[in-house]
């Protein structure tokens, strides 16, 4: 008997917002790098600072799952079975990377290239959004928040973990802004210093559940995770 793969590539590289760019092979590969020895986690002692946050966040999905900013699929171990999944990667160098990881951890669903400003999703069609280091990077935040509502069912979650501007006034803060153009330079379009709970919070949706934590990676350490209910 032939085996069927779990997971599909539903686009290709000429997507119109597939992104395909020197940058973004650069990007791919140094993700992939960071990842060789999991070959699906991000460096182990990040792993460790962020996975009781990814518990709380990931343990009760069920359903369609959209995640935006798949990267190397370091979310696949904390999801549970029976879910079914549409990731939406615009970096092509990191598809075949999410495709292998998929089917280790036995993913059933599809790859698809897009951005989160424009889901290529039906209103009201699936049950959780889940963004992690996602909205540091897109170019409209709350386009990109509209977008994640119009997509989720009543009452499904925007389930998301990301880094954050450090607090106004502190030296953190400064480093931030001073070094971001660099930073979205060489990370791939990444905003060290943005407010991105607030942004959540305005967004619309009923109800917000952040919590703030310090992971350890130096300029980018303040993070949130929280669940948003449509």
């Amino acid at each position: 008997m032939s085996h069927l793969p779990s997971i599909r590539k539903t686009t290709d590289h000429h997507h119109p917002h597939a992104r395909r760019g020197l940058a973004q092979r650069i990007f791919a590969r140094f993700f992939a790098g960071a990842t060789a020895t999991n070959d699906d986690r991000y460096p182990e002692f990040y792993e460790a600072a962020v996975s009781e946050y990814k518990r709380w966040l990931f343990s009760d999905l069920t359903g369609t799952i959209a995640e935006i900013g798949a990267g190397t699929g370091a979310n696949f171990a904390y999801y549970p079975a029976g879910i079914h999944w549409i990731g939406i990667e615009p970096n092509v160098f990191m598809h075949d990377h999410l495709l292998r990881v998929a089917e280790k951890h036995h993913i059933q669903g599809e790859i698809r290239a897009g951005i989160a400003e424009q889901l290529e999703l039906d209103d009201s069609s699936v049950d959780a959004v889940i963004s992690t280091l996602v909205l540091c990077s897109v170019d409209h935040q709350a386009a990109a928040l509209s977008e994640i509502l119009r997509v989720l069912k009543p009452g499904g979650q925007f389930l998301f973990m990301e880094h954050v501007a450090a607090p106004q006034g502190t030296g953190l803060r400064t480093v931030q802004k001073v070094i971001k153009p660099v930073w979205r330079m060489v990370a791939d379009g990444c905003n060290t210093d943005r407010d991105t709970a607030s942004a959540v919070q305005a967004a619309g949706f009923s109800h917000v559940e952040i919590k703030a934590f310090r992971a350890p990676l130096a300029i980018v350490s303040p993070h949130i995770a929280g669940k948003a209910t449509k």
